[in-house]
């Protein structure tokens, strides 16, 4: 048998790679099985080594350029194993530090007041609320239903990938693979792990739109002391207390909260489906790009995974979860982005007098269930708090948006999330990952409704169509409910938490609908939810579905799913311009359809929307004033900037010369970025714009800057040339100077922008301010493009070409931390081999075969 390269070359041969050595030339015995000695022993509560009787396990692990795993298997279990071991190689400290958020082991091993290391779908609470939070949603009655609920096939997924990680745990602690993952190796919390920890990690992706923006709030909801026995409140104290509450709540509204997924200044993503009127043959084509995590367990991870004749999926998942979520087979490809419907309501709770751990329901005592939860801490006594759930949900603490809403003797608020007893999410994606055709696709995507919070394009061989839905699990509440069932306090929280509904817990007419073919009870039906099929194109950059194709509005669904301008953001206007200008030939590409290596080039030339809208009128304005004096100036996203006098010349020269992109080479780009970011937050867009934003007209407004905003403009363009003063950039530096990312010492370069903020379809957003190390994308939060894929179904054959970003591994000695990312900032698409001819054709093949 030819010998091939073994991964991992850079790194010394340890005995991991000795034993790789004989399975690659097929040595170490019949089914390529190898162990070793001196395995350290299990931490409690997770597994002990495969022994005798244990259940076999066997997959072959194919890497190819960038280090892709090709995952190959017999069976359900097998590929399972395969794929938790991959992960496990390239992203260890990652995950293990993951799997003791869910288990609600942080304190334990990090002390109680420490935030999350990695920021992600629930935000970076401190360890002792997060442990809490996970203990209490994640508690064993709700993962063992959830498990039960699922296929065998998934089971099998589940308890291979932990038994694949866990393999990879015990060959590093035994002293494979030397000098990988230095930052965690030593440490007694990277354990092997059980099955649970997956069936953990998978219910709280369900949570992620809804209970999981609430980590904080739920963990500290904690019950006021009982009254019982102390004299009864009359009822005009009672509407007393009320009132004062109110006139609380609008003297003073009350904070909206920061919603990490599926708030206004949340993740995005982009995505076009192109049908054979667009691409101008017989294939339709794909796009899929998710603005998601660079770093934590939430990011995304490229594979595929293969059993002959049952599975053969390629595409991308968060670490962790043993199925692709975003990707393509023989005869389908799709793509997800965060959804503008809401997850999850408010219900008001009116509560028995003399106990406030009992509702009213229809005028009868119902007692909540309490949970007393001990937390152990690092160094300290165990923390322990009494949680509850009503039959709602968890009761939660929203005293953080105004002390008049804490949990009071009379009135407490639980929250609901359609997505906690949905337990279809990774059924249909797991038929999803075998579907043989776009119709089948459709089929189960209505039967199961049960993809928890993400719109879908897709598109699928011989369909000359393009697929869009947001047929979701989504909370039922029609405008009659909503008028009859709203409380006087969820009025005035309509602002702070739009299309959420707030509701009278006391009422069962209260209760979220059901509609005759709701697939969950609460949930709105199938039928009644957006949906689409073009021949010319789809596309969805996180606005609700009424604009998915301008030619064909989409109207009639729940308000619930948002209005007509909602998440209708710039970016969302330059992507369907780039489409339309793609399909017209105006955009300035050869041709007049969207085939594969044109949509390449389009979805990274990082056009700036509002710098090609607006920049001539703005500038204009504000360079006509040659000094420009500053007052102080505060903007939460941005922060301070202290009064002072700044000159316009040598900035507006820059800008003018600018040619409006983001591109690495681009000068004068962080100029715009630090203006228009202001000008985005601080000035109303009715005092900024002539003509305001019809639905009507919805690609080519609002438009033309009014001359009354020039003292506000301004200011804010004074304020930016402050900042970049402040940085060490010059106005005309190139944005790769200051745009970057680091890996192992050296600066790679980057391209992309501000997104919603400048109107960047190409997303590289960072929280990095210019003055203080400029846009880096080296710290923990980075939204951006991630997982990308074009891919198309030429006749006999599959095509896909991909970036992983960030590269597949968060490891400094893996050889595989760089190389994609470096890629990426050349713009150098892979094109992943799919068929096992492609496959042990890839210049960079290499191969193990693993078994227990």
């Amino acid at each position: 048998m030819q010998q091939r390269q073994l991964w991992r070359a850079s790194r010394p041969l340890g005995l991991l790679a000795i034993a790789a050595t004989l399975a690659a030339c097929g040595g170490g015995g019949g089914d390529n099985g190898f162990s070793f000695a001196g395995t350290t022993p299990p931490a409690p509560g997770n597994p002990a080594p495969p022994s005798a009787g244990a259940p076999a396990f066997k997959a072959e692990i194919r890497r190819t350029a960038m280090g892709v795993p090709h995952i190959k298997a017999a069976d359900w279990g097998g590929v399972g194993y395969g794929y938790g071991y991959a992960q496990a190689q390239d992203n260890l400290c990652t995950m293990a530090d993951a799997f003791l958020t869910y288990r609600g082991e942080r304190s334990k091993n990090f002390g109680a007041d420490a935030l999350l290391v990695y920021p992600g779908t629930i935000g970076r609470p401190k360890n002792i609320e997060s442990d809490f939070f996970h203990k209490h949603v994640l508690s064993s009655e709700t993962i063992d239903a959830f498990a039960q609920a699922q296929p065998d096939k998934l089971k099998q997924l589940v308890e291979g990938f932990a038994a694949g990680y866990s393999r990879y745990v015990r060959d590093l602690k035994a002293g494979g693979e030397a000098g990988a993952h230095a930052a965690c190796r030593g440490e007694a919390w990277v354990a092997p792990i059980a099955a649970g920890d997956i069936w953990r990690r998978l219910y709280a992706a369900n949570l992620t739109a809804g209970y999981g923006n609430f980590v904080t709030q739920i963990a500290s909801a904690v019950a006021p002391a009982s009254t019982a026995g102390q004299a009864q409140a009359s009822a005009r104290a009672l509407r007393r207390a009320q009132g004062t509450q109110l006139a609380a709540l609008r003297t003073q509204p009350p904070k909206a909260p920061a919603l990490e997924v599926g708030g206004k200044h949340g993740v995005g993503s982009n995505m076009y489906a192109f049908g054979t009127a667009g691409t101008g043959d017989d294939s339709a084509l794909q796009f899929g790009n998710p603005h998601w995590y660079w770093r934590g367990p939430d990011r995304f991870y490229q594979a595929q995974l293969t059993i002959p004749g049952e599975l053969d999926v390629s595409g991308a998942s968060f670490l962790g979860v043993p199925l692709i979520l975003i990707g393509f087979n023989q005869d389908v490809a799709w793509s997800h982005t965060v959804s503008a419907a809401r997850r999850f309501g408010l219900y008001e709770l009116v509560l028995a007098e003399g106990d406030p751990t009992s509702y009213l329901r229809d005028g009868k005592p119902v007692k909540m269930k309490p949970s007393t939860i001990a937390v152990d801490v690092k160094g300290g006594p165990a923390q322990t708090r009494t949680l509850y759930k009503s039959e709602y949900g968890p009761l939660i603490n929203l005293a953080g948006m105004s002390p008049a809403l804490a949990w009071s003797p009379r009135t407490a608020f639980a929250i609901r999330d359609i997505n906690a007893d949905n337990f279809r999410a990774f059924r249909a994606w797991l038929r999803w990952d075998q579907a043989k055709s776009l119709d089948e696709f459709i089929a189960i995507q209505r039967e199961e409704a049960g993809i928890p919070w993400v719109n879908t394009t897709a598109v699928g061989r011989g369909s000359a169509k393009a697929w869009y839905a947001d047929i979701t699990a989504v909370p039922n509440v029609s405008p009659q409910q909503t008028e009859r069932c709203t409380t006087a306090v969820g009025q005035l929280l309509a602002a702070a938490l739009e299309r959420v509904p707030v509701f009278d817990g006391s009422r069962s007419e209260c209760d979220w609908q059901t509609d005759p073919d709701s697939v969950q009870k609460g949930a709105v039906g199938p039928a009644r939810m957006p949906s689409l099929l073009r021949d010319d194109y789809v596309a969805n950059m996180n606005a609700s579905a009424w604009l998915t194709n301008p030619n064909e509005r989409l109207t009639g669904y729940p308000a619930i799913f948002g209005g007509v301008e909602t998440g209708f953001t710039t970016r969302s206007r330059l992507g369907h311009l780039m489409a339309q200008g793609r399909l017209s030939g105006t955009d300035g590409y050869a041709g007049k359809t969207a085939t594969a290596a044109t949509v390449q080039r389009m979805v990274l030339d990082s056009r700036v929307y509002t710098a090609e809208r607006f920049k001539a009128q703005v500038l204009a304005l504000v360079c006509a004033t040659p000094d420009i004096d500053v007052a102080a100036y505060n903007d939460p996203y941005l922060g301070d900037t202290p009064a002072g006098t700044v000159r316009t010349a040598e900035a507006c020269t820059a800008l003018r010369a600018w040619d409006d992109t983001d591109n690495i080479d681009a000068r004068g780009a962080h100029v715009w970025d630090e203006f228009w970011g202001r000008v985005e937050n601080a000035i109303p867009k009715n005092d900024l714009y002539a003509v305001p934003f019809s639905s009507e007209d919805p690609l080519n407004t609002p438009r033309e800057i009014r001359g009354s905003a020039s003292d506000a403009l301004r200011q804010a363009f004074g304020a930016a040339l402050m900042r970049v003063e402040a940085s060490p950039y010059p106005v005309n530096a190139p944005r790769g100077d200051y745009l970057f990312v680091t890996r192992n010492g050296r600066k790679i370069p980057l391209f992309g922008g501000m997104s919603d903020l400048t109107g960047v379809f190409t997303t590289t957003a960072t929280f990095n301010r210019l003055d203080r190390g400029g846009y880096s994308l080296d710290g923990d939060s980075v939204i951006a493009n991630s997982y990308m894929q074009i891919v198309r179904f030429p006749a006999g054959k599959v095509e896909a070409d991909t970036f992983l970003t960030y590269s597949l591994s968060d490891d400094p000695a893996s050889a595989h931390h760089a190389d994609y990312t470096r890629a990426y900032s050349a713009k150098q698409w892979l094109r992943v081999p799919y068929t096992e001819a492609e496959i042990a054709a890839d210049p960079a093949y290499r191969s193990i075969a693993l078994s227990e």
